[in-house]
């Protein structure tokens, strides 16, 4: 998919690829939870292991402290650095789960910890090192909502800081952690959160920055929502993620991705018809994922392909064009329903190593009457011109905050700004108008992000509409819900006027939309 404008790659709601059991945070709602409800427990040392009492750092806290400084130091996404950092310590099972927890309910709960953090330390945050910011994070997050035992607690914590940052900044750790053991995070934050049911309360109990807070309300009531849900939104943000399969069409079916042993646990999907849930192990342990013939994508993700394929286009209906296509999920299930059609998939990707990633994530679809797939590295916004009205349906997944997936992508809450929403505001209205141009008369485009701000979903339509009114190409809204209906009878909720907007309290999902437009003229 076409990045945005400063480079980085933009999040996509896709799921990650870590094991099922190492999504538990519950950062700043109260105690976290693991997979089968209980709290994450203190890892026992390795057999044949010999270590002093605590003084050893293990290695599942040495990774959850690396993604934390490569997020800080290198605006790297945790779901791409965590697999690879526990892959290379050759760590799974309940040291994998562990790690996780550890690094994605610091991330998710970082809102919460330094406002806590602020009434023990005497120097204002933006003063503390970032390393010793994150060690005291990853320290009071075992104090605050996991099952550690207190005095394990600070002293791995103070041995890594020691071992990673020094004798010094160490010192200040020990004291810090030292002086909030014995508290208890539920009454803690009450005592410093600002009053509940406002914007400066929500942040500090939900963990949440305030823009955000104000985003997302606003984004329920823009969609047809009782404001009153804000509390369950942001509770959802910080829940862990189901680990959803795809099952490609034609490659595999959910019932292939069925499983219940020792090791793996998976069932069916709840809304998508290719769904399947994985409730344990790794994905890599079911054959069709490790074969390609099925995928880890969220179920929202899912819906947006189906829905584009399942549009009513008016004449033929043979070539389909995803426009910025990275890293692949949608582009996969898109290419392998179009092969079942007698259809034929481009897909366009700005990024090189991004369309590198499409291409494996096609590697399984087989050619179609009208050849295999093309994944071409280009400019999204410039296809409409280099290719006016040769495609009969189009996805535009645009890059976007990803405001609708921190449940997958904790980490972009702080990485993110208001200005953000500016910036990718051209950029979204520039593709979609892009993808109409490329459309046919009678043709369906789908737009798509993991967003439901105002300003990423209906504005950004409204105002691609209207653009192309002005060059004299018409466009039709349709009904999208009546679309979502055919293909998922059991979601309920999701309307948005002529769009739909899935929901993570509601759904389970990321916070998809996805508007459904045809060229008339």
């Amino acid at each position: 998919m076409t990045p945005e404008p400063d480079r980085r790659e933009p999040p996509r709601g896709e799921g990650t690829r870590g094991s099922a059991r190492g999504a538990a945070p519950r950062g700043a709602r109260g105690p976290a939870r693991g997979p089968a409800g209980e709290r994450p427990r203190e890892q026992a040392p390795r057999r044949g292991v010999k270590q002093d009492r605590y003084t050893r750092v293990d290695d599942a806290r040495r990774v959850a402290f690396a993604v934390l400084r490569a997020v800080e130091e290198e605006d790297a996404y945790a779901n791409l650095v965590l697999p690879k950092l526990l892959r290379q310590r050759r760590l799974g099972g309940r040291d994998a789960a562990f790690a996780t927890e550890l690094a994605y309910g610091v991330l998710r709960g970082r809102g919460t910890y330094d406002a806590l953090l602020a009434t023990v330390v005497d120097r204002p945050a933006g003063d503390l090192d970032p390393g010793v910011l994150d060690a005291l994070r990853l320290g009071l997050h075992q104090l605050l909502a996991m099952r550690v035992p207190d005095h394990a607690a600070v002293a791995t914590t103070v041995a890594l800081a020691r071992g990673e940052l020094g004798v010094g900044p160490s010192g200040l750790v020990n004291a810090v952690l030292r002086g909030v053991v014995g508290r208890e995070l539920g009454p803690w934050v009450e005592e410093v959160a600002p009053p509940a049911g406002t914007d400066e309360g929500w942040a500090v109990r939900t963990s949440h920055p305030q823009w955000v807070v104000r985003a997302l309300r606003e984004a329920l009531r823009a969609h047809g929502h009782d404001a009153g849900e804000l509390g369950e939104l942001l509770a959802a943000d910080n829940a862990p993620a189901a680990v959803a399969l795809t099952a490609l069409p034609g490659l595999a079916t959910p019932q292939d991705l069925l499983s219940d042993d020792r090791a793996l646990t998976v069932r069916p999907g709840r809304w998508s018809p290719t769904a399947a849930l994985l409730e344990r192990g790794d994905p890599g342990l079911v054959p069709a994922v490790r074969a390609g013939r099925a995928r880890v994508q969220d179920e929202g993700s899912q819906l947006v392909a189906h829905v584009l394929a399942a549009a009513d286009v008016e004449g033929r209906d043979e070539r389909w064009l995803d426009l910025c296509a990275g890293p692949g999920g949608k582009a996969a299930q898109l290419a392998a329903t179009a092969v079942l059609r007698g259809a034929h998939l481009t897909a366009v990707e700005v990024a090189p190593h991004r369309a590198e990633l499409v291409r494996s994530s096609l590697a399984a679809v087989p050619a179609g009457p009208l050849g295999p797939v093309e994944v071409r590295v280009g400019d999204g916004r410039e296809v409409g011109a280099d290719e006016p009205g040769a495609y009969d349906r189009v996805l535009v997944d645009a890059p976007c905050t990803g405001l609708g997936a921190l449940r997958r992508r904790p980490e972009a809450r702080w990485r993110r700004t208001p200005a953000d929403l500016g910036s990718l505001g051209p950029l979204q209205r520039d593709l979609l108008g892009s993808a109409i141009d490329a459309l046919r008369p009678g043709g369906v485009v789908a737009y798509a992000t993991c967003s439901p701000v105002l300003a990423e979903t209906r504005l950004v339509v409204d105002d691609a509409v209207k653009a192309a009114a002005r060059r004299g190409v018409g466009v039709e809204r349709l009904d999208t819900p009546a679309v979502l209906a055919r293909v998922a009878p059991a979601v309920h909720g999701a309307a948005a006027g002529s769009a739909v907007q899935l929901w993570p309290h509601t759904h389970g999902t990321d916070a998809m939309h996805v508007a459904l437009l045809r060229r008339t003229s």
